[in-house]
């Protein structure tokens, strides 16, 4: 399935990885863990063949699988129900049979004969390759990831971020690849979606890598946890399950730190004995052979791991502004014939907290992308009020310029500040060195979130636009999300599946997609957070 021979990885001057070797075979189910930034996404990409090693090679047997966090593959002019299918080149045939159908029933008899032809052709391909079962099959996959007919009909240029991504989620799956690796496989997932993929994952008979901040995940699907650690450039392979591997973790540190100070108190008295003895000309050798067997100790030691750093996060102090620095009204939007909302109105005063809820497609990102004025709507208008400063952080990131490196986005996003105090903000977030050179469009997708959250962070906007900010985050930092929401003195518009991050938020009011309409906020709503 996939063999990894003593991999060496690179990231500019920076050694992210070296000496991995590691084999995953039929039935390995592989959590591939550790913190934001220390290279899982990378690793998979070389994994999956999109990055070439410094050093090393993988070896790929059978069709591979692989869902980026960010994936912008296919024909944008492909209808989604077609990019799924053709997993399987069922779609592609699926469409020359339409078409031919529709050119037999022309009057010209030479146009029809050459496409009774045609379609008699493909037919046969189509049922060689499993015809209307494997078409249902595909169908009930992309049902239990919430991809209704309105959506698969659509062109792959019309959906959402989150739609894709489920959409290429759906032809992994539909794909009978012998090996997956998924990266963040239950981003944009309802919590019904998220059940069916645990039971699915569980039943899957070939090899599979997972990354995967979802506990429940990885606790009910894997077998194996490859833990990457970014301070010591090692992955340690655990052949066990995920609640095994965390109590082994815990008792190879312990093993580790005990190991280490031993040694080191060994070392110690021998360097003090040594440094004795080396004033006299007579035990000079036996000084010199007590270094040598100090240096020894210390050699073949596994080193401790350092304490993970995590971003340390706080929104700016907002701009002063008017009572009402933002207002929508009557907005709409459709794509096509497909209406997403009608008749949104929504005032949002000054340090107001509002939360967006509603089942996937009900436009909940489309709302956020208007009100931050990277998209128009059908109808309505946006009234900007008083000192109105907007900070809009993105699900797809598509507010970070990928061609520019993270300290050109740092700066492009807060022109009054200087180099220096960019880097510092960018150090706060875990950006140091010549981390921040690197061009945003090669960051993993939680060093993206990161540094989305330190451009919001030197903004000094007043009103939020925060779409899925915990997406991606490992717990650490997903606790500082929530503590910097808690405590933002600015207004907030956020739409979240994360429980914990509404209530973090305390929202005042809730507005309900597509049908635009407002309430005040209720514990009951936190029910429907996860559904929408």
């Amino acid at each position: 399935m996939l063999a990894v021979h003593d991999l060496e990885i690179r990231v500019g001057a920076r050694m992210l990885m070296s000496d991995v070797s590691f084999r995953v075979s039929p039935g390995d189910k592989v959590g591939l863990v550790g913190r934001n930034g220390a290279g899982k996404t990378t690793l998979t990409k070389v994994l999956a063949g999109d990055l070439i090693p410094a050093n090393g090679r993988v070896e790929r047997t059978g069709e591979l699988g692989y869902l980026p966090q960010d994936p912008r593959s296919g024909d944008p002019e492909q209808l989604a129900r077609t990019r799924i299918l053709d997993a399987r080149g069922l779609g592609s045939l699926q469409l020359g049979m339409h078409e031919a159908s529709l050119e037999m029933a022309s009057t010209d008899e030479k146009v029809a004969a050459k496409a009774m032809k045609r379609y008699a052709h493909y037919m046969e391909r189509f049922e060689a390759l499993g015809g209307y079962t494997a078409e249902a099959e595909a169908a009930t996959i992309a049902n239990n990831l919430s991809l209704p007919d309105r959506i698969l009909d659509q062109p792959l240029k019309t959906l959402s971020g989150g739609q894709r991504r489920r959409i290429e989620l759906a032809r992994i799956l539909f794909s009978d690849a012998e090996s997956m690796i998924l990266d963040e496989p239950t981003n944009h997932l309802d919590a019904d979606s998220v059940v069916w993929l645990r039971d699915f994952l569980k039943s899957y008979k070939g090899g599979l890598i997972v990354i995967s901040h979802d506990v429940d995940l990885v606790e009910e699907t894997v077998n194996r946890v490859f833990y990457l650690d970014g301070n010591r450039q090692v992955i340690d392979i655990y052949n066990m399950g995920w609640k095994h591997y965390l109590r082994q973790r815990v008792a190879d540190e312990e093993r580790r730190k005990k190991e280490r100070a031993n040694a080191e108190k060994k070392a110690s008295a021998l360097q003090d004995r040594a440094a004795r003895f080396g004033a006299k000309a007579s035990k000079a050798a036996a000084a010199h052979q007590m270094v040598a067997r100090a240096e020894k100790l210390l050699e073949g030691l596994e080193e401790v791991r350092q304490v993970d750093r995590v971003a340390a996060l706080r929104f700016p102090k907002p701009a002063p502004c008017g009572k009402t620095p933002l207002m929508a009204k009557s907005l709409s939007k459709s794509y096509g014939a497909l209406e997403i909302f009608a008749g949104v109105d929504l005032a949002i005063d000054r340090g107001s907290k509002v939360v967006v809820l509603g089942l996937n497609g009900a436009g909940k990102t489309t709302l956020l992308r208007i009100l931050a004025g990277a998209d128009k709507s059908d109808t309505g208008q946006i009234e900007p009020g008083h000192g109105l400063k907007i900070g809009y952080y993105a699900q797809e990131h598509e507010n970070l310029d990928v061609k520019r490196s993270v300290l050109e986005n740092m700066v492009s996003a807060a022109p009054n500040l200087n180099e220096t105090e960019a880097r510092k903000v960018l150090g706060s977030f875990l950006f140091t060195g010549d981390d921040v050179h690197k061009p945003a469009g090669v960051l993993s997708g939680g060093e993206k979130t990161r540094l989305s959250l330190a451009t919001l962070v030197v903004s000094s906007a007043n009103v939020l636009l925060l779409d899925e900010p915990t997406n991606n985050l490992d717990p650490a930092s997903r606790e500082e999300i929530l503590g910097a929401l808690a405590h933002y003195e600015g207004a907030v518009v956020l739409v979240s599946h994360d429980e914990g991050a509404v209530e973090a938020l305390n929202p005042e009011r809730v507005l309900l997609l597509p049908d635009g309409v407002e309430d005040i906020w209720n514990k009951s709503y936190l029910d429907l957070i996860t559904l929408a």
